[in-house]
């Protein structure tokens, strides 16, 4: 089986995306056009991006005091990216776009991320950021600076995170003052100068497009200087590396951004990744007003997007389709790790299988019979079909999500505000589960080479140190429990939880009409009672603390109940065939529902106990 086959069944046989081709905003579409663009991503990804993506983990970027250098194939391969159209695979006609259904979109981008997760994030980055400008920029905004990344002019990046302030974005120090008393009568909206520092920035400094668009949050001071502390004083705003006119050309100065250095890191090393110093007086640039804030080196320009104090909102547009992207692409680094580990699996031949048993009642090998390919043994097989069920899980996973956004876009009125209501909760699910599953893939595709695997000879290792990073960025998977316990599962009543439950009764109800498929409609069922139960009993004391002590663990099994959901909902699809795809993924199911659903109860038993181990801890005893 191969990506393609399994996005066609996915797409098209689960899905049904063919339908989205009778609303009117895919109407110049069909089913030949859907597969034309994956097969132009796979030629994309397997001619420009997987041949070169050792050689982007080995020549890390290097910074000269002027420039960040990368491999030239970086470049090579994001302009035949760009070109294709994939920037603005998803978007409006006007800006380029192919107004692709957004499930056809990540389906296709997949390719590239399976291909080289790091070389291709320069454009996933540049993507969601352009994407965030629309959502809450103006049109004079989005002319400047959306349309240029739409078209691979300029690429883009999020700063959030600051040397202090990691996750803690109610913590950050970046400031922004009003640039003189004219400052909101710029034609790219109210100009402000900012300074301070940002960490963990990707993409944020390199020589791969003619700018770069920063999308940063900073608080303005109140009339006392001081900043308002909080989350609620925190504002977005568009600060170019080079600054612009309002049709998008480049004006021929620098702003006041400057790289203070480049992170090291244990994977992912093909994407550029920098602290920034934002009006430092590196590159001081010009003001226009007075009040003591103009001359040079008064700090970086930027223009404040949405409304003053809202920033989060603004910002959390590009997280949460962020976060659904990172899902993605742990998800293609397991599906990278799967294939490679079956593939050796299929050819490395080593030790023999258990024949007969001996008069001491031992199990006894037969010496001279040949050696077998280790896929016959049947631990091996265990780990392949765990790979198999963690990564194509996960794509089914994503895809899912991805179909929930287009009929967010698309749907009625009332199928945008029921997928609005299910992305909500999946979200932190999308995000976490293939994160933290597809990394356990990734070591199963090590251990499936054995000493192999710990070596470079095999792409496995690096897709394990690729991989790492997913639990960590887009916010860690202990915020993912603490946002789907203390926030999600609970909102609005728990109207959220209510209808994702819905859904799942409707599998269970057409699984339980499949004989191969009634027991695991049935264990799907239990689960999803000892899930509910466990969110009441959290909650039964009102207090935070106690609920959330163990949200990781509640993430965890909420995680595994919604993958056999997935699981289920795909057999069902699959159980319409008779060949050995179908059995492939019948397969998974069974292993999913016998190996790894029966885990939730070890996980949901401290949630609804309400175990305070780690609540009462002292520090000191640690």
């Amino acid at each position: 089986m191969t990506l393609r086959a399994d996005l066609d069944f996915l797409l098209y046989d689960w899905l049904g995306c063919e339908r989205l081709t009778e609303r009117e905003r895919f109407a110049e579409h069909s089913r030949e056009t859907f597969d034309s663009v994956l097969e132009t991503a796979e030629k994309i990804a397997n001619d420009k991006f997987a041949p070169f993506n050792r050689l982007s983990d080995l020549q890390e970027p290097e910074f000269d005091g002027e420039q960040v250098h990368l491999p030239q194939e970086t470049k090579a391969a994001l302009q035949a990216y760009t070109e294709a159209g994939f920037l603005a695979g998803s978007q409006d006609a006007e800006f380029g776009g192919m107004q692709l259904p957004v499930t056809v979109e990540m389906a296709a981008l997949g390719f590239f991320k399976k291909a080289s997760i790091s070389m291709s994030g320069y454009g996933l980055l540049a993507k969601g950021n352009a994407n965030a400008i629309c959502a809450a920029g103006t049109p004079a905004q989005i002319e400047a600076f959306a349309k240029p990344e739409y078209a691979g002019r300029f690429l883009g990046t999020m700063c959030l995170s600051e040397p202090q302030a990691g996750s803690s974005l109610s913590d950050i120090l970046t400031r922004a003052v009003p640039d003189g008393e004219g400052y909101q009568d710029d034609p790219l909206g109210p100009r402000f100068r900012l300074k301070g520092n940002k960490m963990w920035i990707s993409g944020g400094e390199h020589e791969l497009s003619e700018n770069i668009v920063h999308l940063v949050l900073a608080k303005i001071p109140g009339p006392d200087g001081k900043l308002v502390p909080g989350v609620k004083g925190i504002s977005l705003f568009i600060v170019p590396k080079k600054l612009v006119n309002p049709d998008g050309s480049l004006t021929g100065e620098r702003n006041d951004v400057s790289l203070a250095g480049l992170n090291h890191k244990c994977g992912y090393r093909g994407t550029v990744n920098t602290l920034l110093n934002f009006g430092e007086g590196k590159y001081p640039v010009r003001g226009e007003g007075g009040g003591g804030l103009d001359g040079r080196g008064a700090g970086a320009i930027g223009y404040l997007i949405g409304e003053a104090g809202k920033g989060l909102n603004a910002m959390f547009h590009m997280m949460n389709e962020a976060r659904i992207g990172v899902g993605m692409g742990a998800t293609m680094l397991a599906y990278a790790g799967y294939e490679a580990a079956l593939d050796y699996a299929r050819d490395r031949p080593q030790g023999r299988p258990f024949a007969q048993v001996g008069p001491d009642g031992r199990p006894v090998k037969q010496a001279e019979q040949p050696q077998v390919p280790i896929i016959q043994h049947p631990d091996v097989r265990r780990m392949l079909l765990a790979q198999k069920a963690y990564a194509e899980g996960g794509l089914a996973l994503g895809l899912y999500c991805a179909r929930l956004v287009d009929e967010q876009h698309t749907g009625s009125p009332e199928a945008a505000a029921e997928a609005t209501m299910l992305l909500e909760v999946l979200t932190p699910i999308a995000k976490s589960w293939p994160s933290e599953w597809g990394l356990e893939a990734n070591s199963l595709a090590i251990q499936v080479h054995g000493g192999y695997g710990y070596t470079r000879d095999f792409p496995v290792e690096q897709h394990w140190r690729d991989n790492r990073l997913n639990m960590i960025h887009e916010g860690t998977h202990g915020i993912q429990g603490m946002d789907l316990l203390g926030r999600k599962v609970i909102m609005e009543g728990g109207k959220g939880l209510q209808l994702l439950g819905a859904r799942m009764q409707r599998t269970i109800a057409q699984a339980a009409e499949i004989p191969a498929l009634k027991g695991f409609a049935q264990a799907l069922g239990q689960s999803l009672q000892q899930v509910a139960g466990a969110t009441q009993a959290a909650w039964s004391t009102g207090k935070p603390s106690e609920a959330l002590a163990n949200a990781t663990l509640y993430l965890q099994a909420f995680g595994h109940t919604v993958l056999a959901w997935i699981w289920l909902d795909v057999a069902v699809a699959a159980a319409r065939r008779d060949d050995t795809f179908a059995r492939g993924k019948l397969a998974a199911t069974q292993y999913f529902f016998r190996y790894e659903l029966p885990k939730i109860g070890a996980w949901l038993q401290p949630v609804a106990e309400r175990d305070d181990t780690c609540l009462a801890l002292d520090p000191e005893c640690l």
